[in-house]
């Protein structure tokens, strides 16, 4: 009786070397590879973020000036020829102002007023025209300037070349792999996007022009994109 539990045992060890073995093989059977793709171009479109702060005495002094002067900086960016849709808040903050130079004679701190502020993201879609149009922003009351960003309105052409040049570039790697190895490239397994980025490199000083009384230099974004591609070994 125990010797023929012994065997059992020992042919279920065999069998699961064997099974432990022949996954191991599956999973070293495949070579994985990512590509990265890039596409370098010229912006189309550009956001700006801008606005006004200002202060008063009581909150409402403080609202009824900012609303002015965002008035006017709408105004003004409808005059340069920018459209509604392209024009969005982004903050609106009012916070009162403390004076703590009593707090060393014991005195409480006291409010001696109110800062209010409103920040507007604005797409300008002619770049030819960004210098005007901040010229005429600024000269309309907006006294805080939080960066520009550039883009493309239609972004999809470059992203699609991108992953295109990323599964070449994950092609061309899986056949070196496969050569230096000595083994015969399979089909694909799997293809999975790592994700995608539009890079605004340091803008180039060869692309530097005074448009308006702003100076602007465009530059170039690069968008990229990564794929992941998995495949068998081929052979035997």
């Amino acid at each position: 009786m125990k010797g023929k539990i012994m065997r059992f045992l020992g042919i279920l060890m065999v069998s699961v070397f064997l099974c432990s073995g022949a996954m191991a093989d599956g999973i070293l059977r495949q070579i994985v590879v990512t590509g990265d793709g890039r596409v370098e171009g010229t912006p189309d479109m550009a956001t700006i973020s801008m606005g006004v702060t200002t202060e008063g005495k009581t909150a409402a002094e403080a609202m009824a000036t900012i609303s002015v002067q965002v008035a006017e900086m709408l105004d003004a960016l409808t005059e340069a020829g920018i459209e509604a849709r392209d024009v969005q808040t982004s903050q609106l903050n009012l916070s009162p102002r403390i004076d703590h130079s009593g707090s060393s004679r014991g005195e409480a701190p006291k409010v001696v007023g109110f800062t209010a502020s409103n920040m507007l993201n604005v797409r300008i879609r002619d770049l030819d025209a960004m210098g005007e149009i901040l010229d005429a922003v600024l000269n309309s009351g907006a006294n805080q300037f939080f960066g520009l960003s550039f883009g493309l309105n239609e972004p999809q052409e470059s992203e699609d070349l991108a992953r295109q040049r990323a599964v070449e570039d994950a092609m061309r790697k899986a056949a070196l792999y496969a050569q230096a190895a000595g083994v015969e490239l399979g089909a694909v397994i799997s293809i999975s996007e790592a994700g995608q980025h539009v890079a605004q490199p340091m803008m180039m000083q060869a692309e530097s022009m005074v448009r308006g009384a702003v100076p602007i230099a465009q530059g170039e974004i690069t968008t990229t994109a990564s794929i992941t591609i998995v495949f068998e070994i081929g052979g035997a």
